[in-house]
């Protein structure tokens, strides 16, 4: 194996690992907080966005739509959202209820802390460094024509085994 290769596959390695020790502290916090990953996903994606159509929502939170359904249906049930129809009644339109905002707003500052403290290890100069990396890496591996591109390229999963993605600012 060529040594472009070797450090393709290593770079791959690390990545994956890196990114699963990450994920890894973001799934137990969100979890000690009595939620599930997917359902922290689509308060997360609420709080921050607003109320959206339950398709953008999906895809915002990287669910396929049967999981999509099922985690909104619960967070229905619990009180924390609403669905209601939109302009076009095709598409129900999810937002948060005042309890979804006051559970969201109780958990999303302790966890920004908790992910802070997991990526402690790169200094900010660092962080900056590794954000500009990542995005070009993403790019180029979904680029029409790369050989990364794909279905699965553009992400249909959520990395996180049902939590969510950091989406890059």
């Amino acid at each position: 194996m060529d040594d472009s290769r070797a450090r393709a596959l290593k770079l791959w390695v690390v990545l994956s690992r890196a990114f699963a020790a990450v994920a890894d502290r973001s799934r137990e916090d969100i979890r000690r907080r009595g939620l599930s990953p997917s359902a922290f996903a689509v308060l997360e994606a609420l709080h921050h966005k607003g109320p959206m159509p339950a398709g953008e929502l999906r895809d915002a939170v990287l669910l396929a739509g049967g999981a999509a359904t099922y985690v909104v249906d619960r967070l229905e049930r619990e009180g924390l959202v609403v669905r209601s129809p939109g302009a076009d009644r095709r598409v129900r339109t999810v937002a948060l209820t005042p309890e979804g905002r006051a559970t969201i707003a109780r958990h999303f500052p302790a966890h920004a802390a908790a992910v802070q403290r997991a990526v402690a290890a790169l200094d900010p100069s660092e962080r900056e460094t590794a954000i500009a990396l990542l995005k070009k890496l993403g790019k180029g591996a979904t680029a029409p024509g790369s050989r990364g591109s794909g279905p699965r390229a553009s992400g249909s999963r959520s990395p996180a085994g049902g939590g969510r993605r950091v989406r890059p600012s």
